[in-house]
């Protein structure tokens, strides 16, 4: 009982799931971060393996290349409501930060859309190193936070190929919409997926094509906002309607 009160002294990933009463190898970036906290064999710690399991664990190994703990116990974590984040290709540090942010309020999923004002862009966020980063900073942002489960990356796209599951829950923000909430209001018991455009806006052709498909107009401010600000703004803003509806 007094060990169930006693907090962790770590988060790590597990990225091959959680059992309870079993060994489970960390890997080299957690041998790492042992190092840098100066852990040792028997000290307590947090697991998450994003697909929404929780766990509590001992390190029972200590390696050069690899940590192994016991886990004592796995708790079953339900995901958010879903979210869908389609982000545009742009500056790769900033679209590290947003994925941050994203996994933070635990967004279902994260596609990265090339608009024709992507091209212009360097260096811009693309190419399989770069998706290995991404992932890399998720699972880092999830340790931090707490959360059990990682946002889905989907396969980069062209602006005309981004997924949906439904067009007319998807909304394109740009400075000529109507208010964000108002367009929520008629989406509130379904799924969002939200889009916006790199630095310099999506191009009003692009915007015909997308409202063509079903998607809507919404704003978020009077100003120009970075594309990151509007990512995290409108996250923010969606996790609050849906939270008002849970209640």
């Amino acid at each position: 009982m007094e060990r169930d009160r006693q907090p962790p002294v770590a988060t790590f990933f597990a990225a091959n799931g959680l059992q309870a009463d079993r060994g489970v190898d960390l890997g080299e970036d957690a041998a790492h971060h042992v190092r840098v906290k100066r852990l040792s064999v028997g000290d307590l710690v947090a697991l998450t393996d994003g697909m929404g399991a929780r766990g509590r664990g001992t390190i029972s190994a200590l390696r050069k290349q690899n940590v192994e703990c016991h886990v004592e116990r796995v708790d079953r974590q339900p995901p958010a409501a879903p979210l869908h984040l389609r982000v545009p290709i742009a500056d790769r540090d900033r679209m590290l930060w947003l994925a941050e942010k994203a996994t933070e309020f635990g967004v279902t999923t994260w596609q990265a859309v090339r608009f024709h004002r992507s091209m212009s862009v360097s260096p811009r966020g693309e190419g399989s190193a770069f998706v290995a980063k991404l992932r890399s900073r998720m699972v880092a942002a999830l340790e931090q936070s707490g959360g059990a489960w990682l946002p889905k990356l989907l396969p980069d796209a062209n602006v005309e190929d981004v997924e949906t599951s439904d067009p007319s829950t998807s909304i394109i923000l740009d400075a000529s919409g109507r208010p964000l909430l108002a367009v929520l209001g008629q989406i509130s018991d379904r799924e969002p997926t939200v889009l916006f455009g790199p630095e310099g806006g999506i191009e009003e052709t692009e915007l015909r094509m997308l409202e063509a498909k079903g998607w809507r107009r919404a704003r978020l401010a009077s100003t120009t906002l970075r594309f990151e600000t509007a990512g995290v703004a409108a996250i923010a803003v969606i996790r609050a309607a849906q939270l008002l509806t849970e209640d």
